[in-house]
């Protein structure tokens, strides 16, 4: 199935590197442009290991390391388990954030408001995604949790509410739609959000777009 882009061999020194650093059961899950994406398991818990492809240019996992190290103790994404390289190819491994891509969860208020918490608290941090707006690196499942922040960065201007409140409810998209239908977003809520964003991005204070957000 990944023949064309590792080895058989390769794969297997790979599965063993990964057992002596304490990750096991490792199956494949999916590949990325720029990774192939495994899940395991370390110390009962489920991960995510991405290992850096071959014909990749890209080397992000060590900018991503380094924030998931900024973020741990903020509950915005699953906890940072290991970085390192394997044969010249850098590798992450992260627990695995349980739930599904936004674009297909069921979305509820609680969700809603959580999402805003939590690209508040990134913007606080002073992070910003990059890549938030798309809504696929969104997890709803028991808890919501941002992921992949292999695109982030520490010296852009972070907007990620902003991004992320275009996403849920201004911009002409699937989530959009299927979350104004659902909510009964009208006009006037419409207005006030951009009224409210407005604001945001002079004030940075999350508190009117949180009390619209819990009167839908």
């Amino acid at each position: 199935m990944i023949e064309h882009l590792i080895s058989r061999e390769k794969l297997q020194r790979f599965e063993e590197f990964m057992r002596e650093r304490g990750i096991e059961k490792l199956t494949f899950y999916s590949k990325g442009t720029t990774s192939l994406v495994f899940l395991g398991k370390f110390q009962g818990r489920k991960v995510v290991v991405k290992l850096e492809r071959e014909d990749t240019p890209r080397k992000n996992f060590k900018l991503e390391a380094g924030i998931l190290k900024l973020l741990e103790g903020h509950n915005i994404t699953p906890k940072f388990v290991d970085y390192g390289t394997f044969e010249g190819k850098e590798y992450l491994v992260r627990e695995f954030a349980e739930g599904e891509p936004l674009l297909y969860a069921d979305v509820e208020k609680t969700h809603l408001i959580e999402i805003a918490k939590k690209a508040h608290r990134l913007d606080v941090i002073g992070i910003d995604h990059g890549q938030i707006q798309g809504g696929k690196h969104i997890i709803i499942g028991k808890d919501v949790w941002i992921i992949d922040f292999e695109k982030a960065s520490t010296r852009r201007k972070p907007k990620n509410l902003t991004s992320t409140m275009a996403m849920l409810f201004l911009n002409e998209n699937a989530i959009s739609k299927r979350i104004r239908r659902k909510f009964g977003i009208n006009d006037e809520f419409l207005v006030e959000l951009k009224r409210a964003l407005k604001e945001y991005k002079e004030s940075k204070n999350a508190r009117e777009i949180l009390a619209l957000l819990s009167s839908l």
